[in-house]
C-alpha cells in the first residue's frame, strides 16, 4: 500500500472511531483511548514477530506465538524482557483479546489485567522505569465510556474492532510512520478546541524537521583563493550522526524522534534523552518511543520539572539539543535562593523572572550543551527584547558570543497559539563574533485554519542559515540554486530583506535587543512614485483645467450676450 493511501486509511479510520465515540467521551481525552489501543497492537504484533523470527530461524517455520499456550511461553520470558523490555502472554495478545472482546462480559476488567501485566512484566529488569504507568491514562472503567459496564464493554470492542482493522499490515513494514500520523491528525482535530492544553506539547513536524536540520548544520569556512566550482564548495553539510540528543520540555517525544527520521535511529548513537512535566504527555512520549521501535535502553525520557528537579545531570553535555519549551511559564525563580547559585543559572548573575521562566530553559540548554553542540529552541518573541533580568541573560549569551542565530517564523503555526514565535541557536564554538538574523516572518502556506512551513519554506531558511553570509556579511560567496554567488552586490541582493549577519558589537550599542525586525530591514512593497512626473502631470491637469475654465466663460458670456438681445 502506498504511503499516501496508509496515511488516508488511518485518518480514516481514526475519523470513524471519533464520531462513534462522539458525545460520550471528550475529544481531548479519547485521544489517550486511540493512542494506548494503537500503542497494545503495536507491542502485541512486535513481540510476536519478535519470537516467530527466532524460532523461524532455528528451522520451526510453523510456530506461531500467538497460538501456542501461555505456559509454554512462559519459557521465553525472562530472555524476551531482558531484550524487549516487557512480555505480553499469547491469550493477552492484542489479536487473542479481540477475538474474544464480544463475548467477554468482563472485557474491561480484562483489559485492565493485561495493561497491569504488561507493566508489571519489567518489574526487576532495567526497563521497570520504562513500562510503568504507561497505560495509566487508558482507563477502562471510566464513566466517559458509559455508564454501565454493558455500555463501557461496547464501545472497548469498538475501539478494539476499528484498531485492529486498520490495513496497515506488519508495523514495521509501513512506509508512514502510523502513530506519529495518528498523533499529529488528533492534534489536528482536537488541539483548536482544547486551548492551551491542546497544544502546548505538540510541535507541528514540519517545525521539527527545521529544528533538527539547524542543529546538524555543518559548516567550515570557504576556500577564497579557489578557482573551480568545486574547490569553491563550501564545505557545508549536515551531520551523519550525532551522540545524544535531548529535549528538556519533551512533551510527546515529536522533536526527540524527528533525528530517527532524519538520521536513522541507529545513527543517534546514545539514545534520545528528555524530561517532562505532564504526566499525561509522559507516559505518551514513553509510548511514542516504543512505537518508533526505539527499545528501552536507547531513551531516557523522565518525569518532573527539568528546571528545579533536572533527571538528567550524569548524562549531560548533548550534542544536540531541540526544544519548545512552554512560554512564558512561572517558575520559581528568586523566590528559591538555591537557584541562583545553580551551576545552569549563575554564569548569567540573574534568574529569569519568576513569571516568565523561557530564558531559564534557554540558560538550562545552554549550560548542558556540548562544545561541538548546536541547540535549537523555539521561544516565545517577547524574550528577544524585553528588559530587566531578561536584557541582562541576553547581554551574557551575546558577550559570551553563544547566540549563532534568531529566526523569526510566522504567525500562527502552532495549535492553541496564534501569535508569530521565533527559534534561537545556541553554539558554544563559533567562527565569528556575529549573530545572523533571518525573517522567515512570510515563509508559510495556508493549511486549513493555520499556517504551515511548505519544504521550500524550510529550504530557503536553512540556505540562509548554512550560507551565513547576507547583507553586511563577510565577503565569502553563497550558494543559491546550483550557482556560487561571490558577488557582494548579487550576495546581498539574494538575501536582502531576509536575513542580515550582525556583528556583536551591534547588538551591543542596540542595548542587546536581539530581534529580527531591528535588523533586516522589511521590504518597502508600496509603488515607487517619481515626484518629476507627478509634479509635470499636476501641472498639465491645471493647465487644461485653465484651458476648460477659459472655454466655460467664453460660453457662458456669449448665452449672457443672446439673452440681452432678445430681452
Amino acid at each position: 500500500m502506498s504511503r499516501e493511501l496508509q496515511r488516508a486509511e488511518l485518518h480514516r479510520t481514526i475519523w470513524k472511531i471519533a464520531n462513534d465515540l462522539r458525545g460520550s467521551v471528550d475529544g481531548w481525552d479519547f485521544k489517550q483511548y486511540v493512542l494506548g489501543f494503537l500503542f497494545y497492537r503495536f507491542i502485541s504484533e512486535n513481540i510476536t514477530n519478535y519470537l516467530n523470527n527466532l524460532v523461524h530461524l532455528a528451522g520451526n517455520t510453523d510456530f506461531n506465538f500467538a497460538k501456542i499456550t501461555d505456559e509454554m511461553a512462559e519459557n521465553a520470558r525472562q530472555e524476551t524482557v531482558t531484550e524487549k523490555g516487557f512480555y505480553i502472554l499469547p491469550s493477552e495478545l492484542f489479536e487473542n483479546v479481540r477475538i474474544k472482546a464480544k463475548t467477554d462480559q468482563n472485557l474491561n476488567e480484562t483489559l485492565e489485567r493485561v495493561f497491569k501485566h504488561i507493566e508489571g512484566s519489567a518489574m526487576g529488569f532495567d526497563s521497570e522505569n520504562d513500562l510503568k504507568g504507561l497505560f495509566d491514562d487508558v482507563d477502562v472503567n471510566s464513566n466517559k465510556l458509559g455508564g454501565t459496564v454493558i455500555k463501557r464493554n461496547e464501545l472497548l470492542v469498538k475501539l478494539l474492532d476499528a484498531i485492529g482493522d486498520l490495513n496497515l499490515g506488519n508495523f514495521q513494514d509501513n512506509s508512514i510512520d502510523a502513530f506519529g500520523d495518528a498523533y499529529e491528525f488528533l492534534m489536528t482535530m482536537y488541539a483548536s478546541n482544547a486551548g492551551k492544553s491542546g497544544g502546548e506539547f505538540f510541535t507541528p513536524q514540519e517545525v521539527s524537521e527545521l529544528l533538527t536540520k539547524l542543529t546538524l548544520v555543518v559548516s567550515t569556512p570557504l576556500n577564497n583563493h579557489a578557482t573551480s566550482d568545486t574547490e569553491r564548495s563550501r564545505s557545508v553539510n549536515y551531520k551523519q550522526q550525532v551522540n545524544k540528543v535531548y529535549d528538556p520540555a519533551c512533551g510527546s517525544g515529536s522533536l526527540l524522534l524527528k533525528f530517527a527520521k532524519v538520521l536513522g535511529k541507529e545513527n543517534v548513537r546514545q539514545g534520545f534523552y528528555g524530561q517532562e512535566i505532564n504526566i499525561t504527555t509522559y507516559n505518551l512520549c514513553r509510548i511514542n518511543m516504543f512505537l518508533h521501535d526505539i527499545n528501552f535502553e536507547k531513551f531516557d525520557i523522565a518525569h518532573g520539572d527539568t528546571l528545579i528537579e533536572p533527571h538528567h545531570w550524569d548524562d549531560e553535555p548533548f550534542e544536540a539539543i531541540v526544544s519548545n519549551p512552554p512560554y512564558s511559564t512561572k517558575w520559581a525563580g528568586d523566590e528559591n535562593p538555591l537557584l541562583i547559585n545553580d551551576p545552569r543559572f549563575s554564569p548569567a548573575g540573574v534568574l529569569a523572572p519568576k513569571s516568565k521562566a523561557d530564558l531559564a530553559f534557554t540558560m538550562h540548554m545552554l549550560s548542558w550543551l556540548a562544545t561541538d553542540g548546536t541547540a535549537a529552541i523555539v521561544e516565545f518573541p517577547g524574550v528577544l527584547y524585553r528588559g530587566g533580568a531578561e536584557q541582562k541573560i541576553r547581554k551574557y549569551l551575546i558577550d559570551n558570543n553563544y547566540v549563532d542565530c534568531v529566526i523569526q517564523l510566522p504567525a500562527n503555526l502552532f495549535f492553541g497559539v496564534s501569535i508569530a514565535t521565533c527559534i534561537i541557536v545556541l553554539k558554544k564554538s563559533k567562527i565569528d563574533n556575529a549573530t545572523l538574523f533571518i525573517d522567515a516572518s512570510k515563509e508559510s502556506v495556508k493549511s486549513g485554519n493555520k499556517e504551515k512551513l511548505s519544504d521550500e519554506n524550510i529550504e530557503k531558511i536553512l540556505n540562509a542559515y548554512i550560507n551565513r553570509h547576507c547583507e553586511g556579511g563577510t565577503p565569502e560567496a553563497i550558494y543559491k540554486g546550483q550557482q556560487w554567488i561571490a558577488s557582494p552586490a548579487a550576495r546581498n541582493d539574494a538575501y536582502k530583506h531576509f536575513a542580515r549577519l550582525v556583528p556583536n558589537a551591534e547588538i551591543a550599542a542596540n542595548d542587546y535587543n536581539i530581534a529580527v525586525s531591528s535588523y533586516v530591514e522589511q521590504e518597502d512593497t508600496r509603488e515607487v512614485i517619481d515626484i518629476k512626473k507627478l509634479n509635470a502631470k499636476i501641472a498639465e491637469i491645471v493647465k487644461r483645467e485653465d484651458e476648460l475654465r477659459k472655454a466655460i466663460d467664453e460660453i457662458v458670456n456669449d448665452l449672457e450676450g443672446e439673452d440681452s438681445i432678445k430681452n
